[in-house]
């Protein structure tokens, strides 16, 4: 099931939340330790009037709530809001036991979810904790802080270690936790929890829109191919809403999501454990995956950098469609002299796809970078020229500048990459951030009249081509109908 926990501080702010989502949602958490005003008997009559089922929670602060009242006096609300109000599931806590709520519980048909929390890690007894719980026929509810990609892994696992518990709730927070949040159903888990767009109820909370329309997380089944992103960071990405509504569109039976990784090899066991049929690749692992891959293409060989993984029988291959994404936008311009003499900001795996295909069209480039050792390292490596970040007089002539760092990516969208750099005004300038749309350095190109290429250009181009990769099918959208 999907639930959207209500996050307003008023009931009727809680009142609206179903009104608008009630369609996405199977059922609702009232969490009333965020209300500003804890009148019983309206929350009473809210429970009654709700259009869908509801979960009654009354979280403490110690638990990642906002419930700072005792437990006498939690105890005694608890127990008028569960004699008179209409309540499908309560959530209390494992260390909460008090025999008169339980047996109301009981008495009312109301099915009690018996959660705890540890908001620092994963626990080494995580999985006994649950089967206690479970045996005493309640719902089991872990909600625990993954740490790392490994804490995701060993609380994917939890399906196999925990089948026989036919309902458990086990969830993931932080951002490593996201992905376990969408794929709940591929793990056993009898719900997940989403919130109102724009608010959080707990760290890793997706929106509900998302979870509906993005991921469709709802309609996984054990046939669902999964597919996604690794980088750090990764949350950010708008890959998710290239390739789920492409995969909806053709009928294929498939979900694309965004894997925060923190050690690559852990990730290639996740990958097995989860049967992920394919990947895409960013910062800053475009080139730690290379010794994990059975087989390349030409241009990884050449670049020395994957943004593509995909599973092939017995091995996984690596392929590079950043070098075809970045010229989608700008090879009639190349092929049309219009761009000769180059300058590319970064020396990452990026930087390098974009400086070869360059390079492969006899465009001239010169390569500024922080470190000024990784732009010469590049530079002997392309046959290109280098200079330091703060040389802008090495690329006062240069026709196109490429900039492939994610300084100015938000949330520090004032930054920028070339301070000292005064454009001329007849440059083509294209960015591979993609958020925002706008950057500081491009709003200053702009300004000064440049051409701009922004960065969802290339960001489409490659994904498009990583999407025929992955399905063997052409894409089914242009590039004005995919929305981010």
């Amino acid at each position: 099931m999907l639930c959207l926990t209500l996050t307003g501080n008023t009931l009727e702010k809680n009142t609206e939340y179903i009104e608008l989502y009630h369609t996405m949602s199977d059922l609702c958490e009232l969490r009333i330790d965020l209300l500003e005003q804890m009148n019983l008997q309206d929350i009473i009559a809210f429970s009654q009037q709700a259009q869908l089922p509801l979960i009654l929670t009354c979280r403490r602060e110690r638990d990642g709530g906002a419930y700072r009242r005792t437990d006498r006096t939690r105890t005694g609300q608890l127990n008028r809001l569960l004699r008179e109000g209409t309540w499908a599931y309560v959530d209390l806590e494992e260390d909460f036991r008090r025999g008169e709520l339980e047996q109301i519980a009981r008495e009312r048909n109301i099915r009690i979810i018996r959660s705890f929390h540890d908001m620092q890690r994963v626990p080494a007894d995580l999985f006994s904790r649950i089967e206690r719980i479970a045996a005493k026929g309640e719902i089991p509810k872990a909600a625990v802080t993954a740490l790392n990609i490994r804490d995701a892994l060993t609380l994917f696992s939890a399906e196999q270690q925990l089948a026989h518990i036919e309902k458990k709730i086990i969830l993931a927070m932080g951002d490593y936790g996201v992905p376990r949040r969408i794929l709940y159903r591929r793990t056993g888990s009898l719900l997940t929890y989403a919130s109102p767009p724009g608010t959080s109820a707990a760290p890793g909370h997706l929106d509900i829109e998302s979870m509906k329309h993005i991921y469709r997380s709802d309609q996984v089944n054990s046939q669902t191919n999964i597919y996604g992103i690794i980088g750090n960071p990764v949350l950010h990405t708008a890959s998710p809403r290239i390739h789920n509504p492409a995969f909806h569109k053709v009928g294929i039976n498939a979900i694309y999501v965004p894997f925060l990784v923190d050690d690559v090899r852990t990730f290639f066991t996740f990958a097995d454990r989860l049967s992920v049929k394919g990947f895409s690749v960013t910062v800053p692992h475009k080139q730690q995956v290379l010794p994990y891959l059975g087989r390349i293409t030409r241009e990884v060989k050449q670049i020395g950098s994957c943004n593509t993984v995909v599973w092939e029988r017995e091995y996984w291959k690596g392929i590079n469609t950043d070098y075809y994404g970045f010229l989608r936008p700008i090879l009639n311009l190349l092929d049309g002299e219009r761009i000769k003499r180059a300058a590319v900001i970064g020396a990452g795996g990026a930087a390098r796809a974009v400086v070869w295909a360059l390079r492969n069209h006899q465009c001239s480039v010169v390569i500024l970078n922080r470190t000024p050792q990784r732009a010469e390292e590049l530079a002997r490596q392309t046959g290109s020229s280098w200079a330091a970040l703060d040389d802008t007089a090495s690329i006062s002539q240069v026709d196109l500048i490429v900039q492939t760092t994610s300084v100015g990516m938000a949330p520090d969208t004032d930054a920028d990459p070339l301070p000292g750099y005064t454009f001329r005004g007849d440059e083509v300038v294209y960015e591979l951030i993609y958020t925002p749309e706008m950057t500081a350095f491009m709003k200053r190109a702009k300004l000064s009249g440049c051409s701009l290429v922004p960065g969802k250009q290339m960001l489409l181009g490659q994904g498009i081509m990583q999407f025929e990769t992955f399905t063997g099918l052409n894409y089914p959208f242009t590039e004005d109908t995919v929305v981010f």
